[in-house]
């Protein structure tokens, strides 16, 4: 018992083997393969392979970036990073579109009521327009006898606030032929995105 005992304190007491360290290796500036234990000085700065016991490459290790490769890199990345996030905002409106419609004829519904909306709006900044210009044209008449002399501030206020009235209607108006446009191409733009996508959920294998 002893006798194994003093074995194998002995066995621990002796040194091990030493260990095969691994290598690191690059091209130098005239593309000869530099090698050695520690990182040699030719591949300093330079794109290196380290080798493990066995010849098989464990880690690469790219060259250090120049400051315009560096500012590619980061413009690069700044663009992949917009492309991503562009394609997650369309994956979500895409998602949105096909909730609020199960229909073409949906769209259509929905862009008769907006498109009649603005059409209410026009109509009724026509109407005003048309009760201002009557006004108007009360005060133009009374004014007719104030050519040769003063003219009364009330006529005055009424001929200027029937004008200031006739330019905001037609203002809105025009804000709403404005707007027309832009429903008119909304809607386009949701009904052929609509189709496009009812097509590749059709093309797809079940």
């Amino acid at each position: 018992m002893r006798a194994a005992r003093n074995l194998l304190l002995l066995s621990l007491a002796l040194p091990l083997p030493a260990m095969a360290a691994n290598i690191f290796c690059c091209n130098d500036e005239r593309g000869k393969q530099v090698c050695g234990d520690i990182l040699p000085m030719a591949c300093v700065g330079r794109a290196y392979r380290e080798i493990n016991q066995v010849g098989m490459v464990v880690r690469i290790v790219e060259a250090p970036l120049s400051p315009e490769l560096r500012a590619q890199r980061a413009v690069e990345e700044r663009k992949k990073q917009e492309a991503e996030e562009a394609e997650r905002e369309q994956r979500r409106m895409d998602a949105a579109l096909m909730q609020t419609y199960a229909t073409e004829a949906d769209i259509d519904l929905m862009r008769q009521r907006a498109e009649a909306d603005v059409y209410k709006a026009i109509a009724a900044a026509n109407d005003k327009i048309a009760e201002a210009k009557k006004r108007r044209k009360k005060f133009e008449n009374e004014a007719e006898f104030y050519k040769k002399k003063a003219m009364p501030a009330e006529i005055q206020k009424g001929l200027a606030d029937t004008e200031f009235e006739v330019k905001a209607q037609e203002s809105i108006i025009e804000s709403k032929k404005k707007d027309m446009v832009t429903i008119q191409a909304k809607y386009d733009d949701d009904r052929k995105r609509f189709l496009d996508l009812q097509h590749r959920r059709a093309a797809k294998p079940q």
